[in-house]
């Protein structure tokens, strides 16, 4: 059974449309879903993040409207490339990898073998583990890409 991040995550998803847009009521998601707000929160800021993605924007006052944008780009090798840096976290590697899925670059499968050798526990020994991963990824972006 899907816990209720998977199920907010999934309605947004489903209701994002070709447009790659969608408005949201924070309070009015949150009774839908029967839970509470910072709920919602949770969920767009863990998984409707840049690297995986999304812009989201936050309007105060007036219901508290939350606007998420699907980032339509042209390059995908310099924008990710520009996400990842000289350094990147274990957490976004992975939001990463997850948006490479999403976009059909690679399997579920290939995403985890990839992950297996850039998670904190493979680059443990390494210096600089966040410098490390990202020279990983970027090595590996040009052939995922193609």
């Amino acid at each position: 059974m899907a816990n209720i991040s998977d199920i907010i995550e999934n309605f947004i998803l489903s209701n994002i449309g070709d447009d790659s847009i969608i408005q949201l009521s924070r309070n009015e998601l949150a009774g839908q879903f029967n839970c509470v707000p910072s709920q919602i929160n949770y969920v767009l800021s863990t998984r409707f993040t840049p690297e995986r993605g999304y812009v989201i924007e936050s309007r105060r006052g007036g219901g508290g409207y939350i606007t998420v944008i699907k980032i339509k780009s042209g390059n995908q090798y310099e924008e990710i490339s520009k996400l990842i840096g000289k350094s990147i976290s274990d957490r976004e590697s992975e939001h990463i990898l997850i948006r490479l899925i999403d976009a059909g670059y690679l399997s579920r499968r290939e995403a985890k073998l990839i992950y297996s050798c850039i998670n904190d526990k493979a680059l443990a020994s390494a210096s600089d583990p966040k410098a490390q991963r990202a020279e990983i990824l970027k090595n590996l972006l040009p052939e995922i890409l193609k």
